[in-house]
């Protein structure tokens, strides 16, 4: 937005902010080429800031290109000062109510701009460290091994065994038939237990791992730029 399109009179009373939210009052009055606006009520703080400064206008709030360390050190104009820079309280309501009505104000100070010392305001910009937290995950890793050992359990196996061999005469009748010509075997089961061994997994123990939290206090330190005029030509003038 161009100045000839910007609308000066719609900011009158309008909160004026600064960078990083400075607060500098309300406007009381614009000129074509200042500002003033006014902090507090009681112990009253007025500033006054080239047109050039304003960045822009939400229709509540207009934001100058300034900071607050900035205003005081170049735009504060101490109040009940009667000069050629400053707005009288007359003045103020004056500019206010005909900025209102839309109208513009007659009173003399327009007849001073013209004769006031021009002023070129080159902001002198810095840096400063702004540090922010991030959370990174870290990994502590705890192994778990496998351990052998050899262990030994007593189980008890029956087994069947020919203890002897006896002779008696028949008990009942038995089928007769005719003796063997050769050699005959005659297999007698014998039985036994025998172990096997499967190996089933258990929960011996629980391990527990506790973390505790450390605050660690770590210095930062950056370079920063800041700006600065150079004073070699005006020293060699």
């Amino acid at each position: 937005m161009s100045s000839n399109d910007f609308p000066w009179n719609e900011i009158i009373k309008k909160e004026a902010r600064g960078i990083d939210d400075a607060d500098f009052g309300e406007i009381q009055s614009v000129d074509p080429e200042y500002v003033l606006t006014q902090k507090g009520i009681i112990d009253k703080e007025f500033f006054s800031f080239p047109v050039n400064l304003v960045q822009e206008y939400d229709g509540n709030r207009v934001l100058f290109k300034v900071t607050e360390e900035e205003a005081r050190n170049s735009y504060m104009r101490p109040q009940n000062v009667d000069d050629t820079n400053d707005f009288s309280t007359s003045e103020i309501e004056t500019e206010t109510a005909a900025a209102a009505a839309n109208i513009t104000p007659t009173n003399d100070y327009d007849s001073l701009i013209n004769t006031k010392e021009k002023e070129e305001v080159i902001p002198l910009m810095s840096e400063k460290l702004d540090v922010i937290k991030k959370e990174l995950v870290d990994e502590t890793v705890i192994i778990k091994k496998p351990v052998k050992e050899t262990k030994t359990v007593e189980v008890q196996l029956i087994r069947e065994e020919i203890e002897r061999i006896e002779r008696r005469p028949p008990s009942g009748f038995t089928e007769a038939r005719n003796p063997v010509e050769s050699p005959e075997e005659i297999k007698i089961p014998l039985k036994r237990e025998e172990a096997e061994v499967t190996k089933k997994p258990y929960v011996k123990e629980e391990v527990v791992v506790k973390k505790k939290t450390i605050i660690d206090k770590k210095e930062i330190t950056e370079d920063i730029t800041s700006e600065d005029l150079d004073n070699s030509k005006e020293e060699r003038e």
